[in-house]
């Protein structure tokens, strides 16, 4: 994801983001920021690391936790 306009994501990304918003994701207690969705991990391994990276989602400081979106992710999928 290489800009984080809401052009810039796919229909994966957004999906990814609205469970965010959904409360329905959890980061891992394993190394990187690996995404639970639905408690089943996501089969992009980097995809946290990414959105995280770009702003769009919090991680909690201790692990396994919920994922929040930022107000950059809120604005992206408003946009949408």
């Amino acid at each position: 994801m290489s800009t984080t306009t809401a052009s810039g994501l796919s229909h994966r990304d957004r999906a990814v983001l609205r469970a965010v918003a959904a409360g329905r994701c959890v980061v891992s207690g394993d190394v990187g920021i690996s995404l639970l969705i639905d408690g089943l991990f996501y089969s992009d391994q980097f995809a946290g690391s990414r959105f995280a990276s770009a702003g769009l989602i919090a991680t909690p400081d201790s692990r396994p936790g919920p994922v929040q979106l930022t107000p950059r992710g809120h604005a992206l999928l408003e946009a949408i």
